[in-house]
């Protein structure tokens, strides 16, 4: 601690180069620390949707026969997903980042095994709810990680390797999880899943480490106080409130920023509307290539790879796209403040893709055209996703720095009811209009929101600036 950070008894880093502050971290502890959250954040959608092709396994097991009730036991989950955040992202504010990695981590395992090990149907909805609510811990903390070490001219990578969790996650485990049902039977998702957190949990505690300025400096302060018996040090970044005080003002930030930000609102409709119609295609796609191009049960979950390979084409998209724009805007004018909103232009690009690609796999479906044309269609709702979910984030992340958790939280919540609520109308939707018509009005929807990156582009500053509310 410096001479000047003792004569005000304030605890600061020490200079600009202190080791202990996460942004002069190594590259190598940085990128280490970025795929381990990445992995992490691919393990928990995954048990979204891997139990999603053995439903009627799961179901005659337990004597069911509602559709609705089979839909639920994978919604379900998405509701955990709602939940979480709203108590996660103020404790990850409040006690640091690892803290909450590792407890959730123990959780998700626990209430995993719990689903493998299900007596009935009730317990089995029970336990995925607050599995659900244990494995968001990656997806409402992994962009405030990210930003606590990473600067926001690299930040596009990172944002969009962490990004593929929610995306491909849930891609890939009807694939997996399809096989699986046909081979060993539905327990046995729930079973590779527990092996898959437990695996992550020792890579969590072997490779991350708090990487929250706030939490460091208070850590920092509680040490120098007991070496120097100065209990009147405080870290530069304390509030001066008390820790029920902090707790009860931070678990109310992710609502305030729901309904007094602008910005934050309009982008979590957007992308709770664009992950809801990811799930509701989940809810599609086997019956369409099982029952009208006679995919087998095994070989049916390979309809999901549309999405996922656009969805990796997506990433390379931003990885080579993203932080050089966002550097040649900043450049372009070198009086100026880097702006969050420079990151908007690949979605002002992509965001035409969500209904043009929905058109496409409604259509081609609904006409029964040969297998490959609706595959293509998903790509591109794949593609479409990935950069939506990606740059908005990093938007958030940029433009709300110290809270990013907490706006990332609100994301994930509308988010995640999205997922859970859409699917569960699919079904009467395409009863009632077929696969083109149903497709076209959710292409509509998804046309009519195509303005907002736009529109965040020329007036989010003045937006921001004219939200005079203290989150």
């Amino acid at each position: 601690m410096s001479n000047d950070a003792c004569e005000s008894d304030v605890v600061d880093w020490d200079g600009p180069n202190d080791p202990e502050n996460p942004k002069n971290w190594s590259s190598t502890r940085k990128i280490t620390a970025t795929i381990t959250i990445a992995l992490i954040s691919i393990l928990t959608p995954l048990g979204s949707s891997m139990v999603a092709p053995s439903t009627s396994q799961l179901m005659d097991e337990f004597h069911f026969t509602s559709d609705i009730l089979g839909a639920f036991v994978v919604s379900v989950y998405l509701l955990g997903y709602a939940i979480g955040p709203l108590i996660l992202a103020p404790l990850s504010e409040l006690y640091g980042r690892m803290p909450i990695y590792h407890v959730c981590n123990i959780l998700y395992l626990v209430w995993t095994v719990a689903c493998a090990l299900a007596p009935n149907l009730s317990a089995m909805i029970v336990f995925r709810l607050i599995a659900g609510m244990a494995g968001s811990a990656p997806l409402t903390i992994g962009a405030g990680s990210l930003a606590d070490m990473i600067p926001a001219e690299k930040r596009g990578l990172a944002m969009g390797a962490w990004m593929l969790g929610p995306v491909l996650g849930p891609v890939i485990g009807p694939i997996a999880g399809a096989y699986l049902a046909e081979s060993a039977g539905w327990r046995w998702t729930f079973w590779v899943l527990a092996i898959g957190a437990g695996v992550f949990t020792i890579l969590t505690a072997l490779f991350l480490r708090e990487s929250y300025a706030y939490a460091i400096l208070q850590r920092k302060t509680m040490r120098l106080r007991k070496e120097t018996g100065n209990n009147d040090l405080r870290s530069i970044l304390d509030t001066g409130r008390s820790r029920r005080n902090t707790f009860a003002f931070s678990i109310l930030r992710p609502t305030k920023m729901l309904l007094l930000s602008p910005i934050v609102a309009l982008l979590s409709i957007y992308i709770a509307t664009i992950y809801g119609y990811l799930y509701l295609l989940f809810t599609t796609l086997t019956p369409i290539f099982h029952d009208t191009y006679n995919f087998s049960s095994g070989n049916v979950g390979l309809s999901y790879l549309g999405i996922g390979v656009g969805s990796v084409a997506g990433l390379i998209f931003q990885v080579s796209y993203s932080d050089r724009l966002y550097l040649r805007l900043v450049t372009k004018d070198p009086n100026t403040e880097p702006k969050p909103e420079y990151r908007l232009p690949p979605l002002c690009f992509t965001c035409w893709l969500m209904p043009a690609s929905l058109l496409w796999y409604g259509w081609t479906a609904e006409r029964e055209v040969h297998w490959i044309a609706p595959i293509i269609g998903t790509s591109l709702v794949g593609f479409g996703m990935l950069n939506a979910f990606t740059v908005a984030s990093t938007y958030l992340v940029d433009a709300y720095t110290v809270h990013a958790a907490s706006a990332v939280a609100a994301v994930t919540v509308l988010r995640s009811l999205g997922g859970a609520f859409l699917p569960l109308a699919g079904g009467p939707m395409y009863d009632a209009l077929g696969l083109g018509w149903g497709n076209t009005l959710l292409a509509g929807i998804a046309l009519a929101m195509c303005p907002l990156p736009f529109v965040f582009y020329r007036y989010g500053e003045r937006i921001r600036k004219g939200t005079n509310v203290q989150f």
